[in-house]
């Protein structure tokens, strides 16, 4: 687990996005819903891909994809070694998250996580050293503020909240979380820095919503059960 949903992942995608821009990034690890279902889908028997939550999903990325926007696609270009880096570092978080379900669900949330993130400490820290040299800690408060937040919340917090719902939920719906983040950062970039949501980015959150609502499926059945109801 650290090296599939750490180091690896980590390692390919922050070197992609060097190299190639954000709205294509993000696109891609969208993607990683898509990979997610897939690789559940293949991998553990109790977690089909039907034709309803292959629908949510296509509908879910395509919603990423005109909120971003499309012109974002046009970038696209399978030679491009950074843009396999980062579709190689989301097909590395769907086989994660199978992994981890397949061989951790007996263990506690708090003990998978970290054993997660010590592993990937123990390899990630001396390459970082040996490749970057030793890090200083002569840095602005702020930066240390931002440290202690990344490595605190969204790291450890984020893991063990990561583990205890792919137990509850299943591998392919915990990776359907990385719909959410690029409507997040948009709405961020609106609330907190003041920029301007163009039309295309409430059609594609519209398409967003539609594909998670035929994935939860409860609207359906309500419906359905509704007009047998009538009839």
């Amino acid at each position: 687990m650290g090296l599939l949903n750490n180091v690896v992942p980590f390692g390919l995608m922050a070197w992609g996005q060097l190299h190639i821009p954000t709205g294509l990034t993000a696109v891609f690890n969208a993607g990683t819903a898509i990979f997610g279902a897939l690789a559940a889908a293949l991998f553990l028997a109790d977690e089909r891909l039907t034709r309803r939550r292959s629908l949510g999903i296509a509908l879910g990325f395509a919603g990423v994809a005109v909120a971003i926007g499309l012109e974002s696609l046009r970038s696209f270009d399978i030679t491009s070694l950074a843009q396999l880096a980062v579709i190689g570092g989301t097909i590395s978080y769907a086989l994660a998250s199978v992994w981890a379900r397949t061989r951790l669900g007996s263990l506690a949330p708090e003990v998978s996580a970290a054993g997660m993130l010590t592993a990937s400490s123990l390899i990630a820290v001396p390459a970082a050293v040996w490749i970057d040299g030793a890090p200083t800690l002569a840095l602005p408060a702020e930066t240390l503020a931002a440290l202690a937040y990344l490595t605190l919340v969204a790291t450890a917090g984020a893991y063990l909240l990561y583990y205890r719902i792919l137990a509850m939920a299943g591998a392919g719906n915990t990776m359907l979380v990385t719909l959410l983040i690029p409507p997040v950062a948009i709405g961020l970039g609106a609330v907190v820095l003041g920029e301007t949501l163009s039309p295309n980015v409430f059609a594609g959150l519209g398409l967003l919503g539609l594909g998670l609502l035929i994935l939860d499926g409860r609207a359906l059945r309500k419906t359905r059960v509704t007009a047998d109801l009538r009839n």
